[in-house]
C-alpha cells in the first residue's frame, strides 16, 4: 500500500515540474535589421511565373525597373499603383529607392512579384513597418499558379470539342 502513494508522489512531482515548463510563454520572434554592405535590403518576391529581385536603400522615392522607370515599364495606372502600395500603405514614399529585376509571366505578374519582394525588402530595411504591412496581405505569397494540361483535354480542363457526325 505504501508502494501505491510514493509512486502517485513521484509521479505528482514528476508532472509539477512539467507544468512549470509550459507556462512560460513563448516569446515573439524579434526581427532585425538585414542590409548589405552597400546599405541596401534585398529581398525576392514571386508571383505566378514571375520572380522579382528588390533592393531598397535611403533615397528620393524613386523605382527602378529592369532599368526603366516605373511609369515607361508599367504603363497601366493600376500596376503602377499595386507595385507602390507597400510604400504608401508605410507613408514611405519619398523615402526609398526601389531598384528591381523582374523576369517570367506577364505584366500584372511581375507587378504582383515586385510588390511582394518590395514589402518583404521593406521589413528587412525597417522590421517595425512589419506590422503595418502585414493586415494588408502584402507579406503573403499568392500561390495560385497555372493548372497544368492535362492529356485527352485541350486545356487543363476544357474538352475538346465534341461533333456527333
Amino acid at each position: 500500500m505504501t508502494d501505491v502513494t510514493v509512486e502517485n508522489t513521484e509521479a505528482a512531482t514528476g508532472f509539477d515540474a512539467l507544468k512549470g515548463m509550459g507556462t512560460a510563454e513563448a516569446e515573439a520572434p524579434v526581427h532585425v535589421q538585414k542590409l548589405d554592405s552597400l546599405g541596401r535590403a534585398y529581398s525576392t518576391g514571386k508571383r505566378k511565373n514571375a520572380i522579382a529581385r528588390v533592393w531598397v536603400k535611403r533615397g528620393t522615392g524613386k523605382i527602378t525597373v529592369n532599368g526603366k522607370e516605373l511609369n515607361a515599364y508599367f504603363a497601366r495606372p493600376v500596376l503602377q499603383m499595386m507595385v507602390a502600395q507597400p510604400l504608401t500603405a508605410a507613408d514611405r514614399t519619398t523615402q526609398y529607392d526601389v531598384i528591381c529585376t523582374v523576369e517570367g509571366s506577364g505584366l500584372s505578374g511581375q507587378a504582383g512579384a515586385i510588390r511582394h519582394g518590395l514589402s518583404h525588402a521593406l521589413t528587412h530595411y525597417e522590421p517595425e513597418l512589419r506590422k503595418v504591412l502585414k493586415p494588408h496581405g502584402f507579406l503573403t505569397r499568392d500561390s495560385r499558379v497555372v493548372e497544368r494540361k492535362k492529356y485527352g483535354r485541350a486545356k487543363a480542363r476544357r474538352s475538346f470539342q465534341f461533333s456527333k457526325r
